[in-house]
């Protein structure tokens, strides 16, 4: 029986264990923290348990067919539902939008708010974006980490769905020539801060992201996020995985070219056949990996956004006053850019998302007040060191205030609970605080994300949000299971 370790309880980590222990490998999973999650967290406060990270759910199939890839169903694990609303948009002049899960329904809300001709505008655009989902996910999130070598192998075969998926333009420029209602331009421009992007030069391909949320659905799942991720650990305990936290790994042994197993922080070593990485890429470039290991690791890419978060005690309210999920846009979106990636600074006006925990995943809040996770965007840490402590303070005040302003809170709802983008960094080594791994700001983005499988040193393994097919919760879980396969595939020789 082989046996497979896999440092980090993430998603990606949790997917690719599931998939390995089911298929009868020995697993044993290090984790440096006290539980599985990563960053989607939990944290406990007056004897409420909150979400402090992901909050909400998209493409559940991904989860059902890992679910019955290890011989059980995603119902039988955990309770998934659609949102209704799913997103209500605010905007500083008292216009509100709900965002439906059905795109017909966001349609309808659309021409009631902000008139016919913008919800004819919206309707086709979703479908321009469903058309580059349906032509790229195939070849760039589904299939094998893209190269430029597979790239022109495939070209006879794909030229058609490569010219759909529009690569050539920014998302900014996309929207430019379909849209002309300034709102919903807003609305269409944050699908790049998904994958922490600047969609005045990542490539329109993104538009994608739209489709998924817009198009096939938001979810809840009871329990929260961190739900998801005790379900992965539960299915992996039941084939068999073990777990060990408060584990950090120092470095992966390589012999002879190949990965032979691992040494804790606390000394101790751990045999293997194959290592799984679910971290930062560059944390094993730079930490895990020995320095005269040859390895296959491009150089770090700028990376992505990362963001001031938080947890409001906040006064309960009914859905028609706080929904699920909110996002407060300011007077001028494109600034909010300007700021992270032009002034590498946090935005002055920042755009706030909110997530009110019991109505979109109910979970249980105190006895008069509910949890509220907060976040605004800010940039990742520098190479160098963290920014001053007074950045995010900076940040959480003007999130308080936008969000009191909004009256979303009351004026004697408490924060209690935070993380800063240095938090974070430290939290993920090698991150900088980045969220979604790498930024996608250039066409060329995907060929230089890491594969799953790192080749050179031989059987080491990547599955995290900073290899491929990228950042977001399906995305590291296809991440993970991709590892596991490519691992299955080798082993198999």
């Amino acid at each position: 029986m082989s046996h497979i370790i896999v440092i980090g309880a993430g998603i990606g980590g949790l997917s690719a264990a599931m998939t390995l222990a089911a298929a009868g490998h020995a697993v044993t999973v290090c984790e440096a923290g006290p539980r599985v999650g990563g960053k989607a967290g939990i944290a406990v406060v007056d004897g409420v348990t909150f979400d402090t990270g992901p909050s909400v759910v998209t493409l559940p199939h991904v989860f059902a067919e890992l679910f019955e890839s290890a011989g059980t169903r995603l119902e039988d694990e955990l309770t998934v539902r659609p949102l209704h609303p799913a997103t209500r948009y605010h905007w500083p002049d008292g216009t509100t939008l709900d965002v439906a899960h059905a795109p017909a329904d966001t349609v309808a809300a659309i021409g009631a708010t902000l008139g016919a001709d913008a919800a004819r505008e919206f309707a086709s655009f979703l479908d321009y974006a469903r058309t580059i989902w349906e032509s790229a996910s195939p070849w760039f999130v589904l299939g094998d980490a893209p190269t430029p070598g597979h790239l022109l192998r495939i070209l006879p075969r794909a030229a058609h769905h490569l010219f759909r998926i529009d690569p050539l333009r920014s998302m900014d420029a996309a929207i430019d020539a379909r849209i002309q209602h300034p709102k919903l331009k807003d609305l269409l421009r944050r699908f790049a801060t998904y994958n922490g992007s600047d969609p005045r030069v990542a490539p329109a391909t993104l538009h994608c992201i739209a489709w998924v949320e817009l198009g096939l659905g938001m979810y809840g799942i009871d329990g929260g996020l961190h739900a998801l991720a005790e379900a992965l650990a539960r299915v992996a305990t039941r084939h068999g995985a073990q777990w060990s936290f408060h584990t950090p790994v120092s470095r992966i042994v390589v012999e002879h070219g190949r990965a032979t197993g691992v040494v804790l922080a606390d000394g101790r070593s751990l045999k293997a056949d194959a290592v799984v990485v679910n971290a930062d890429a560059a944390h094993l470039r730079a930490s895990l990996l020995e320095p005269n290991v040859r390895h296959a690791l491009p150089r770090p890419a700028a990376p992505s956004t990362s963001g001031w978060t938080g947890v409001i005690r906040a006064r309960r309210r009914d859905a028609n006053r706080r929904p699920p999920h909110a996002v407060l846009f300011p007077t001028t979106y494109n600034e909010e850019f300007r700021d992270l990636f032009d002034r590498d600074r946090a935005p002055v006006t920042p755009t706030v998302y909110l997530c009110a925990q019991e109505k979109a995943h109910a979970r249980a809040g105190w006895p008069d007040h509910e949890p509220l996770f907060v976040m605004a965007n800010a940039p990742a840490e520098p190479a160098d060191g963290p920014r001053p402590h007074e950045a995010a303070e900076t940040v959480r005040a003007a999130v308080l205030a936008r969000l009191l302003a909004a009256d979303l809170i009351d004026a004697d709802d408490a924060l209690v609970w935070s993380r800063t983008p240095a938090d974070l960094a430290e939290q993920l080594p090698g991150s900088r605080g980045a969220i979604y791994g790498a930024a996608s700001n250039d066409r060329f983005a995907a060929f230089r994300r890491p594969p799953n499988r790192l080749g050179v040193p031989a059987g080491v393994y990547l599955a995290s949000g900073s290899a491929h097919p990228g950042g977001g919760v399906p995305m590291v879980a296809l991440s993970g299971r991709a590892a596991a396969r490519a691992i299955q595939h080798d082993l198999s020789d």
